[in-house]
């Protein structure tokens, strides 16, 4: 009798055997990966808050940058995130308005994707509230790719690499609560911030600014010019929603859109300045092609409505009246926000 129950055992266990090997030979099994990324955080810049669902691993960084920058995810796999926000420009688009798919135009300028990690919401108007979130309005939007996000489900599952890749970053197979998370956990790790005002401000280089963008930066954090007002903190924007008197009747009203408020209408994103000198042009709808022109609209140029910034109120109706000099001298520090090193950084570049 014992004989026969260890000959059964023996038996199972081959058969158990020749089953799992089996399996793995038509599917093979895949461990997922869960090596945390090693998330660079520039000196003066506080640690991003990772939502605890999304850790950021390098699988997922990396299964997130291949969706950034491949045209699957477009009705005709013709466009990506990336071919509207470029790495050389600092991950923005220097088209006034982006092209989707069918030569479709945009009607906002597409905004940087950088620094993304300490945002507090998303788009010129706000409207979406988590980067989890944030890629499912291009994905489906008509005029970007076009794409239903069962459709772009479906793509993956049938890809030949990307359900490896998902069960090696998340351990499922194609879905949109991964997809979306592993762009979330990509565009986490676009974090610029070590240009020469950095290096000047945070590192203690003194010479890192000429004399002429120390004097700028007084401009620019002194009560002449307000800018420090709205663009200030370590990422050059407080996040708040600011109509700042481009127009007096504004056809897209901004913020208006989302809250329905009377109170937000011409109201949109203070933007970072960070990288300001590769992400023109500028404005939500891309209508001020130079930094110079942007200087001088601030100076001189504003229109007033019920609901325009104080800061641009208060200094009607003669304007800032900065001197040419001045001018000139506040053009020059905000080109010393430019970030080299960032934009030349070959692992955020296109795979």
């Amino acid at each position: 009798m014992k004989h026969n129950r260890l000959l059964f055992g023996i038996c199972g266990f081959l058969l158990l055997a020749l089953f799992i090997t089996g399996c793995t030979k038509d599917k093979p099994l895949i461990t997922p990966d869960m090596t945390e990324y090693s998330l660079s955080v520039p000196m003066g810049f506080p640690e991003p808050e990772i939502p605890a669902d999304n850790a950021l691993t390098v699988n997922r960084v990396a299964l997130g940058k291949k969706l950034f920058f491949d045209p699957i995810l477009s009705k005709d796999s013709t466009v990506s995130c990336g071919s509207c926000h470029l790495p050389a420009k600092g991950f923005a688009d220097p088209k006034q308005f982006s092209v989707g798919v069918g030569d479709s135009v945009g009607t906002r300028n597409a905004p940087p994707v950088f620094n993304l990690a300490y945002a507090h919401s998303f788009f010129w108007d706000g409207g979406v509230p988590t980067l989890e979130l944030q890629s499912i309005a291009p994905i489906q939007n008509p005029l970007e790719m076009h794409l239903s996000l069962n459709e772009a489900v479906q793509r993956l599952k049938e890809h030949p690499q990307y359900p490896t890749l998902f069960k090696q970053a998340y351990q499922s197979e194609p879905n949109l609560y991964a997809m979306t998370r592993a762009i979330a956990s990509f565009e986490r790790t676009l974090i610029s911030g070590n240009s020469p005002y950095d290096q000047y401000q945070n590192q203690g280089n003194n010479s890192a600014l000429n004399d002429s963008q120390k004097r700028g930066k007084d401009i620019f954090f002194g009560e002449k010019a307000e800018c420090f007002h709205c663009h200030t903190g370590f990422n050059f924007t407080d996040e708040t929603f600011q109509n700042n008197g481009i127009y007096e009747n504004y056809k897209d009203e901004g913020r208006y859109r989302i809250t329905n408020q009377v109170n937000d209408i011409g109201k949109f994103k203070v933007p970072t300045l960070r990288n300001i000198a590769l992400t023109a042009p500028y404005m939500h709808d891309g209508s001020m092609k130079t930094i110079l022109d942007v200087i001088e609209f601030y100076n001189a140029n504003t229109k007033i409505t019920v609901t325009t910034s104080e800061f641009i109120t208060k200094h009607k109706p003669l304007g800032l009246q900065l001197t040419a000099k001045q001018k000139g001298e506040l053009y020059a520090f905000l080109l010393s926000l430019t970030d080299s090193s960032f934009i030349s950084n070959t692992e955020f570049h296109k795979p």
